[in-house]
């Protein structure tokens, strides 16, 4: 099988870059079929790239699978597969939700797209935001880890909901610890608490040990990272934001968008669902083909 000619990066595409790149279902099969299989196409169930293209077009049969033949089309074992809905509508689903920086909810997209059912949109978004969730290259050079804590005032929740404890928990609020490389990419997960256990835990999976220079704030959580990391902090108590090299204000600018994201976007969003929201924002950062990054993920 010949290999697909890989099209050229799409950088933030606007409306009419989006409508000139896919001006029907044909070049959206197409992008689809490239971007998936770009050394050629083959089995999505056993890798066999020995199959053969069938006169209906979009369809192949792999011999490997099943004694009578195994057909797939270019959407078998996508989040587009055994969907009613015409691939163009999921790429312009991708599009608005990439090119909205705070977010953009399954009611807008269900009113931007005429669908008659909010569930219709609420899933299409949901299985894009897992298609964003990939495996990270640990980051390098200098990374910044701190955490935050997303969700409402205790003294906004009803009285039986209440826990009492005293702290930022007290209101059920979610945790989320992030690391940013400067000038690159984010790496976040929602993560159960913060003690040093947990935090050191998650900076280990994130974080390179060839890093340059770590930077967090005087947390107690991090104080082993002094350990395996070139380690250095800010004292934001004693009002100590910027030391030379050594500050947070990128992570916490991140944290920013996120958050007026979630409030001012989706309004709330549950724990179950708190890390597909997370891996959207932290995909769609210095990616200048963020729309091939989502659909290659599909």
């Amino acid at each position: 099988m010949t290999a697909v000619k890989r099209p050229k990066p799409v950088h933030q595409m606007t409306i009419a870059q989006f409508e000139a790149a896919f001006p029907d279902e044909e070049a959206c099969r197409s992008y689809l079929v490239a971007r998936r299989w770009p050394n050629g196409v083959h089995c999505p169930r056993c890798g066999n790239a020995k199959v053969y293209a069938l006169a209906s077009g979009y369809h192949w049969q792999c011999e490997a699978c099943q004694a009578n033949g195994y057909r797939f089309s270019h959407i078998a074992g996508t989040i587009f597969e055994n969907t009613n809905k015409p691939l163009r509508e999921w790429f312009r689903v991708v599009h608005l939700m990439l090119t909205s920086k705070k977010g953009i909810s399954a009611l807008q997209i269900q009113r931007v797209m005429g669908f008659g059912s909010y569930g219709t949109a609420h899933s299409m978004c949901h299985k894009i935001r897992a298609a964003l969730i990939e495996p990270e290259t640990k980051l390098g050079g200098i990374v910044e880890v701190d955490e935050t804590f997303v969700g409402g005032k205790a003294k906004n929740r009803h009285w039986d909901k209440r826990d009492g404890k005293p702290g930022p928990t007290a209101s059920g609020k979610a945790i989320v610890a992030g690391a940013v490389r400067r000038k690159g990419n984010v790496i976040a997960r929602v993560v159960d608490n913060v003690r040093a256990s947990t935090l050191v835990a998650f900076v280990n999976e994130a974080v390179s040990n060839k890093v340059s220079l770590l930077c967090t704030d005087q947390w107690v959580g991090y104080k082993g990272l002094d350990k395996t990391y070139p380690h250095a902090t800010v004292d934001h108590a004693k009002h100590q934001y910027i030391v030379g090299a050594v500050h947070t204000q990128t992570i916490e600018g991140f944290w920013s968008i996120f958050k007026r994201g979630i409030v001012g976007s989706f309004h709330k969003v549950s724990a179950k669902y708190m890390p597909l929201y997370v891996a959207e924002f932290q995909n769609n950062r210095f990616n200048d083909d963020i729309f091939r990054t989502a659909i290659e993920g599909c």
